[in-house]
C-alpha cells in the first residue's frame, strides 16, 4: 500500500507539478498550492526550490480546516479539529514527514474563507472556462482579495513590476447543482 501523501514516492511525484510549471512558465517569483496532508505542497516546495532556491512557495488552506497553518505557526504538529469546509479534499492532517518538509521549505500558509473559495471557483470558470474543485480554488482565492498579491511581500524590479505567481490547480471534482 502507498499512502496518499505520507510517502517519499508520492511527494517526489507531486514535485513534478511544480517542475513542469516552472519549465513552462519561467521567471515566476512564487508558487501557490493547496495543502491538506501536505504531499502536494511538500512536493511543490522541493520541486520549485530545487530549481530556484529563492522561489517563494505558499500553501493555501480553508479557515475551517487549518491544521497546517496552526502547525507551522506553533511549531508543533496539530491535528485537524474541524472538517466543515466545502474544500472536502483538504480535510486530512499533515503527517510528521510532510510537516518536517514544510517547516523547512514553505514560506507561509494563507487561510481563505468558504465564500472566497466559492468566488475563486466562479472566477476561474468565468475567466478561463476551467472547472476547478473547491480544494483547488483555495490556491486562487488569496490572490483575488484586495491587495492579495501585495500581501505576499514579493517585489520585482524594485516594485515597478507586479510579481509573477504560479498556481497549482489540483482537481476538478465538482458536482453541479441541478
Amino acid at each position: 500500500m502507498v499512502h496518499p501523501y505520507d510517502d517519499d514516492r508520492i511527494i517526489a511525484g507531486q514535485a513534478t507539478a511544480a517542475k513542469e510549471l516552472l519549465e513552462e512558465v519561467p521567471g515566476l517569483d512564487a508558487v501557490l498550492a493547496p495543502v491538506s496532508g501536505g504531499g502536494l505542497l511538500s512536493g511543490t516546495c522541493l520541486g520549485a526550490k530545487g530549481q530556484r532556491s529563492a522561489m517563494k512557495v505558499f500553501g493555501c488552506e480553508p479557515e475551517r480546516a487549518d491544521d497546517a497553518y496552526r502547525s507551522l505557526t506553533s511549531g508543533v504538529l496539530q491535528k485537524q479539529e474541524s472538517s466543515d469546509t466545502i474544500a472536502d479534499g483538504l480535510r486530512a492532517s499533515l503527517a510528521p514527514r510532510t510537516f518536517a518538509i514544510l517547516r523547512k521549505h514553505v514560506d507561509g500558509v494563507l487561510l481563505v474563507s468558504e465564500q472566497e473559495i466559492v468566488d475563486a471557483m466562479k472566477r476561474v470558470w468565468e475567466r478561463m472556462k476551467i472547472v476547478v474543485e473547491p480544494s483547488s480554488a483555495v490556491a486562487v482565492a488569496p490572490l483575488l482579495r484586495p491587495g492579495g498579491i501585495s500581501a505576499l511581500g514579493l517585489r520585482r524590479n524594485n516594485g515597478k513590476e507586479k510579481p509573477r505567481i504560479g498556481i497549482i490547480l489540483s482537481g476538478g471534482n465538482v458536482e453541479p447543482k441541478s
